[in-house]
């Protein structure tokens, strides 16, 4: 059973998409704040990208690349020079429709999910951006595709399906960024679901659920064997310290809150390719 976690900050404005950068920086966006937020034991670091930011990933380069919900597009900041870049905008000659969560596998690609308004009928794709640029589909008629993880040796790859109330799962082929085999893997109910994924270094799947007040534990065979507590209803999304020393962080919609779990992980450090 967890401790009581520590709160890191609070009164964020929506905060998501906790993500470490390679110096060990932890850090999240605000959607209703329109900021990618930089946190240390000095405080807090708001970056204004005037837009609604969701998901957060970096890259080797220490770059943060995030899903901008408003514009309809993927988009990146260099910490180091303030500079905005906009990547993608399109998907099979279409606009993209509000992406949401993000994540990189070891050689570049970028998966991010596009959920738009698929709370109510399926119409939510998850896309992949190549490091060419290309942006294609993976998978579509989805109710609200959220949180993505990829497995530490670079073959499998799960997506949330928030208003489906489940996790999806196949195999993953990097080189010809193929998603195949793909099938509901982890039935896990809620109202609404499932959000934001991490994979612990124990091989289970840690789940942000969503107006639940908790995160559930998922192991290979999709079975929730534990749940953490929450301190607030609206858990978004949960990520590892590498270093550890922050152990498991959740970022809480309802309060705003940042939350350092210590006694939990380590995790899977995310991919961080060089592009």
């Amino acid at each position: 059973m967890s401790a009581e976690p520590r709160v890191l900050a609070s009164g964020l404005n929506f905060p998501e998409g906790p993500a470490f950068a390679p110096d060990g920086t932890l850090w999240c966006v605000e959607a209703r704040g329109g900021a990618l937020v930089a946190w240390s034991e000095r405080g807090l670091v708001r970056h204004d990208s005037g837009c609604l930011p969701c998901g957060l990933a970096f890259d080797a380069m220490g770059r943060a690349w995030f899903c901008d919900a408003k514009a309809n597009a993927v988009r990146l900041l260099e910490p180091d020079t303030g500079r905005w870049e906009t990547v993608a905008t399109e998907v099979d000659g279409a606009p993209l429709n509000a992406p949401n969560d993000l994540a990189f596998d070891a050689i570049g690609n970028l998966v991010f999910s596009c959920p738009g308004d698929s709370r109510f009928e399926p119409t939510g794709v998850v896309c992949c951006l190549r490091p060419d640029g290309r942006v294609t589909t993976l998978l579509r008629d989805l109710y609200f595709p959220n949180g993505i993880a990829f497995s530490e040796d670079n073959r499998t790859l799960m997506v949330a399906e928030t208003y489906g109330r489940r996790v999806w799962r196949g195999g993953w082929t990097a080189i010809t960024a193929s998603w195949h085999d793909v099938h509901p893997w982890a039935e896990l109910g809620g109202d609404p679901g499932p959000d934001g994924l991490a994979l612990g270094a124990d091989g289970l799947l840690y789940v942000a659920a969503l107006r639940s007040s908790a995160i559930k534990v998922v192991d290979e065979g999709g079975i929730v064997v534990r749940t953490i507590a929450v301190p607030g209803p609206r858990p978004t999304n949960v990520a590892f310290d590498p270093s550890g020393a922050l152990g498991m962080v959740v970022t809480e919609a309802e309060h705003g809150l940042l939350l350092s779990y210590p006694d939990e992980g380590p995790g899977v450090t995310p991919f961080r390719p060089r592009r």
